[in-house]
């Protein structure tokens, strides 16, 4: 899982990577902070207790932080390339919004609306660039897949000059996977972070829910105080539950955002248990125990015959794999057997 952190000049951004990683971080190759952090797991825990593993290993969110954005700076063409790569790059992106005075008035709701229209512009101006160049090909030598790819991006070209962004075209399966190579930013699964001043902590749901109203679709929003949650990242751990009582803090935003983070991206994790490793494994919600295969090892999924399932919730109930056979719940699934979150798997294949 991949995030980038974007905002507006003096939003926050920043204290907020801090806030989410504990640290500054250090360059990812294009010159931004960039930290891995992993994914607490409490059931990853209690099954360490049972296994007592020579390695134990969570699921990871890369976290990057990058560029602010000014007005213009994507329709225009002017952010760096780097930057605006790894954004394209991301598999979702984390947005910061001011809600306190730096001189000029707080608008969370219009800096939303200002990011949302330069990743429509920046979409439409990738689109335009690619259907020039399908247009010439089509009328030397039509080719049916350029003609349906042409096609495609001119419904998408209409939905984006009408001001919407490409997450709220529909599109069947197969077409939602020729448009991904494309990496375009208005179809990015988004998450907002509103930036509260500590006075305002008390009206942070509030906060949130309001600009949830005003917002299309169904993005989530949470508010914090990025400063305190920067603060509280970097303590001990025996004092981080003072200083959250103090402020009336419930949980920290590292957990919220990563809770967030997989339920916007449609996250789930299967584990794998033993001496050698306890392992949670993040994917996509839906995916097939053959396509979980294939994300241990690409030959598990081709060579895949039959996976050993039980749930994590049968497997501490019921004592270990032992009971959960003498009960019945242990079982053998196929290839199209749909993974569910918490299902610990073990891959039978072949050679």
């Amino acid at each position: 899982m991949f995030v980038s952190i974007i905002g507006t000049p003096q939003s926050g951004k920043t204290t907020f990577f801090k806030a989410l990683t504990g640290s500054n971080g250090s360059g990812n190759g294009n010159g931004h902070p960039s930290v891995r952090i992993e994914v607490p797991d409490e059931r990853i825990d209690a099954l360490v207790k049972v296994f007592n593993p020579r390695k134990t290993t969570y699921s990871r969110l890369d976290v990057t932080d990058t560029v602010a954005i000014r007005e213009g700076e994507l329709k225009n063409e002017t952010l760096d390339a780097k930057s605006l790569q790894q954004i394209r790059q991301s598999d979702a992106i984390l947005l910061v919004l001011r809600h306190f005075d730096n001189g000029h008035a707080a608008d969370p709701a219009g800096d939303f609306q200002r990011i949302q229209e330069e990743f429509i512009l920046a979409d439409m101006v990738q689109t335009e660039g690619r259907l020039e160049r399908l247009r010439k090909q089509n009328a030397l030598k039509p080719q049916p897949a350029l003609q349906q790819e042409q096609s495609l991006l001119e419904r998408c070209l209409t939905h984006l000059e009408a001001g919407s962004p490409l997450a709220t075209l529909e599109l069947s399966c197969e077409d939602d996977k020729k448009i991904r190579g494309f990496l375009f930013l208005s179809r990015k699964p988004m998450m907002i972070v509103v930036n509260c001043i500590e006075d305002k902590i008390a009206e942070a749901e509030a906060i949130a829910s309001q600009l949830r109203e005003r917002l299309p679709g169904h993005i989530p929003v949470v508010a914090a105080c990025g400063q305190l949650e920067a603060e509280l990242a970097v303590m001990a751990t025996e004092e981080q539950s003072a200083f959250m009582a103090e402020y009336g803090i419930a949980e920290s935003l590292r957990g919220r955002i990563i809770r967030l983070a997989y339920d916007t991206l449609g996250l789930i994790s299967f584990l794998t248990v033993g001496e050698d490793e306890c392992r949670a494994w993040p994917i996509r919600r839906g995916m097939s125990a053959q396509e979980a295969a294939g994300t241990i090892h690409t030959d598990l999924s081709r060579t895949f015959i039959r996976a050993e399932t039980v749930s994590y919730e049968d497997f501490m109930r019921l004592d270990g794999f032992a009971g959960c056979k003498k009960a019945g719940v242990w079982r053998l699934e196929g290839k199209s057997y749909i993974v569910q979150d918490g299902d610990i798997l073990s891959i039978r294949a072949g050679s």
